[in-house]
C-alpha cells in the first residue's frame, strides 16, 4: 500500500537523489548535534540511539547514517502508535512526544523515544524522532534477572514532553524523581529536544528552497520507488521454503528459536512458529517490534544495500511471531536484556538465504558483551558508565570477520579513557584472542580478552550481560563456530550474572566471543594461514589440526 494514496508527479531521478540526500543530511546534523550535546557515555561515547525523519503519517523518508537500523526501523512504528492516541489535528508548533514503553517503542525501558512534528504553512509535514538510550530509569540495578517489567524501572506511556514549547514540568519531575542519576538522564532528553529545534528550521529552509508545500510527493517517490526495487529483487530469487533454527543461551535454560522463510513472488513470509515460550524469570523476552526490527535488515543488506532506509524496504516482508514467545513476549514481561536474544535473528536469515546469495550472507558474530558501572566516590561523585564491547564479526564467503565490530548495529565503544575519567575502573589488558574466530575458508572475526580492576574507596555495582558462554556463534556453509566468551571475577568463573558487587581491587576477565566462519577451513589458501600464525590470530596447533597445515618446527 503507498503511503496515503495521494497522487504526486514524478519526479526525475537526479533532482529525487538531491533532495533525498539533502533530507539525509539534515538528520546526520541532529545525529551529530546530539553526540555533542549528550550528557552520558552510552549516548555521546557508544552512540545507543538513533535518529529518523518520517513524513506527516510517519512513514520513514530518512534516517541519520549512523543509527542503528533496528532503531531506524522501530522509530516510525512509535510515530504511527503516537498519532494514534494524539492525532495530527491535536499537536501543535513546539510539541514533543514521549514514551518508553516496549511495546510501542524498542523493546525496553531504557530507550525513550521524543517525536517534534515539522509544521510548514500552517500543517504538519514530517515529524523527526530520536530513539536513545538513558543511562538509568529506576529499578533493580540488575540487567538479566528479573520476573516481571514493573522490577525494572518506570515506564511513560505516550504523553507530551514539551506542549507548544514549554515543559510539562509533571513528566519532567516523574522521570527525573524515579533514576538515580537525573541530571545525566534528563541533560540527555533535553539535548535531544535541542536537536530537534536544530532540525526543524532545516526541513522547513529545504521546503523553502524547493518553494514545496510539503514532502508528501517526495515522501511517494522514496518509499515507492525503493519498494519496487526490493520487489524486483526478490522476484529474482526462486520461490521456494526454507527451515533454520539456532539453540541459544537464554539464561537459566537454553531457548531455540525457529524460523520458516517463504519466497513467494515479490514477498518474503518469515514465521517463527516453534520458538522457545517467553521466559518467566529471565529479562531476556523481545517484543514484537524488536523481532520484526531485526528480521527485515538482513534482507535489506542482502537485497538492497545501496539503498538509504526508508519505508519501502520493509513493506515486501511479511513477519508473524507466536504471541507469548521469547521473540513477541506478552505485557509485562522482563525485557530489560531483550538485545541478548533478538541478536540471534539475524543469523537464522543469513542462513536462510545463503544458498541462494552465498556472496551475501555473514556468519553469525561475536556479539555484544556490555558492562556498567554504578556507585558513588569521593573523587567521581554518583556516576553510571556504560561500555558496549563487541566480539568478532562473521566471516562472509570472501571476506575474513573484522575484529570486535558492532553487529547487527552502530554503537560504538566507550575509549577506556572516558571510562577511567568518569568512574574508579582501569582496564589493565585489551587484547585480542588467538584462536577465537571460527575456523573457516574465510576465519571469524576474533574475540577480546578484557581485564577491569576496581580502584574504588567503597564497592560499587558492576553489571554485565554476557552471550554466547554456554552455545557459540555458528559458522555457515561449513565454517566453525567461534570460541565461546566466559568471565571470571576474582579467578572464579561466573555462570550466574544478578548485579554484582565490585570491591575495591576486585579484577574481572571478560571474554568476549569469536565470530563464525565461513566455508570448510580446509579450503583457506594456506598463505593466509601462514600470516593468521606470524599475526598470533591462529595458534600452531589450530593451524595444523583444523587448517591442515604443517609447520617445520626448529
Amino acid at each position: 500500500m503507498s503511503r496515503t494514496g495521494a497522487k504526486a508527479s514524478a519526479i526525475d531521478p537526479i533532482t529525487l537523489e538531491i533532495q533525498w540526500q539533502r533530507l539525509i543530511s539534515i538528520i546526520d546534523e541532529v545525529d551529530t548535534a546530539t553526540i555533542r550535546t549528550s550528557f552520558s557515555t552510552i549516548v555521546g561515547e557508544s552512540h545507543d540511539f538513533g535518529c529518523v525523519l518520517t513524513d506527516a503519517d510517519g512513514w520513514a523518508i530518512a534516517q541519520a547514517q549512523w543509527s542503528p537500523p533496528g532503531f531506524s526501523t522501530r522509530l516510525p512504528i512509535t510515530t504511527r502508535h503516537m498519532l494514534k492516541r494524539y492525532p495530527k489535528e491535536t499537536l501543535r508548533p513546539g510539541d514533543v512526544l514521549i514514551t518508553n514503553d516496549p511495546w510501542i517503542g524498542s523493546g525496553h525501558l531504557p530507550d525513550y523515544k521524543l517525536i517534534s512534528p515539522v509544521f510548514h504553512r500552517g500543517r504538519i509535514v514530517a515529524f523527526i524522532g530520536t530513539t536513545a538510550h538513558v543511562t538509568d530509569v529506576g529499578g533493580h540495578r540488575g540487567d538479566l534477572e528479573a520476573v516481571d517489567l514493573f522490577t525494572e524501572g518506570t515506564r511513560v506511556t505516550p504523553t507530551f514532553f514539551f506542549r507548544e514549547g514549554e515543559p510539562v514540568e509533571f513528566i519532567h519531575e516523574f522521570i527525573a524523581s524515579n533514576c538515580r542519576v537525573p541530571d545525566m538522564v534528563m541533560g540527555d532528553l533535553l539535548a535531544i529536544v535541542g536537536t530537534h529545534r536544530m532540525g526543524i528550521p532545516r526541513i522547513q529552509e529545504f521546503l523553502n528552497d524547493y518553494d514545496l508545500p510539503d514532502l508528501d510527493g517526495l515522501s511517494h517517490e522514496i518509499i515507492t520507488r525503493s519498494e519496487s526495487a526490493l520487489r524486483r529483487a526478490i522476484e529474482a530469487l526462486p520461490d521456494g521454503v526454507t527451515h533454520t533454527e539456532e539453540l541459544c543461551d537464554g539464561y537459566f535454560e537454553p531457548v531455540i528459536l525457529k524460523l520458516r522463510t517463504e519466497i513467494r513472488g515479490g514477498e518474503i513470509y518469515f514465521d517463527f512458529e516453534g520458538t522457545s515460550p517467553q521466559q518467566r524469570n529471565a529479562a531476556i523476552n523481545s517484543s514484537y517490534n524488536m523481532t520484526f526490527s531485526n528480521t527485515v535488515y538482513p534482507v535489506k543488506c542482502m537485497l538492497t544495500p545501496r539503498i538509504p532506509n526508508n519505508e519501502g524496504l520493509v513493506r515486501p516482508l511479511r513477519v508473524t511471531v507466536p504471541e507469548g514467545s521469547v521473540l513477541n513476549c506478552k505485557f509485562p514481561a522482563p525485557v530489560r536484556a531483550r538485545a541478548k536474544i533478538g541478536k540471534h535473528i539475524p543469523p537464522l536469515i543469513f542462513g536462510a538465504l545463503a544458498p541462494l546469495m552465498p556472496k551475501e550472507a555473514i556468519a553469525a558474530a561475536g556479539g555484544i558483551f556490555p558492562y556498567r558501572f554504578a556507585g558513588s566516590d569521593p573523587r567521581y561523585g554518583t556516576f553510571s558508565v556504560h561500555v558496549l564491547p563487541h566480539g568478532g564479526l562473521g566471516a562472509m564467503a570472501e571476506v575474513d570477520g573484522w575484529p570486535p565490530v558492532a553487529y547487527p548495529h552502530n554503537s560504538t565503544l566507550t575509549p577506556t579513557e572516558i571510562m577511567e575519567l568518569q568512574c574508579p575502573v582501569v582496564m589493565e589488558r585489551k587484547v585480542l584472542l588467538a584462536d577465537s574466530g571460527g575456523p573457516g575458508k574465510r576465519r571469524g572475526g576474533l574475540g577480546q580478552e578484557i581485564i577491569l580492576r576496581c580502584t574504588a574507596q567503597e564497592p560499587i555495582t558492576m553489571t554485565i550481560r554476557p552471550d554466547l558462554i554456554v552455545y557459540p556463534a555458528p559458522g555457515l556453509l561449513g565454517g566453525h563456530p567461534g570460541r565461546l566468551g566466559a568471565v571470571w571475577l576474582n579467578g572464579e568463573k561466573l555462570d550466574r550474572f544478578p548485579a554484582l558487587e565490585f570491591k575495591p581491587g576486585d579484577v574481572c576477565v571478560i571474554h568476549v566471543p569469536g565470530g563464525g566462519g565461513f566455508g570448510d577451513p580446509k579450503e583457506r589458501d594456506p598463505e593466509r594461514v601462514r600470516e593468521d600464525v606470524a599475526l598470533g590470530f591462529v595458534s600452531l596447533k589450530e593451524a595444523e589440526e583444523v587448517y591442515g597445515i604443517k609447520f617445520e618446527r626448529a
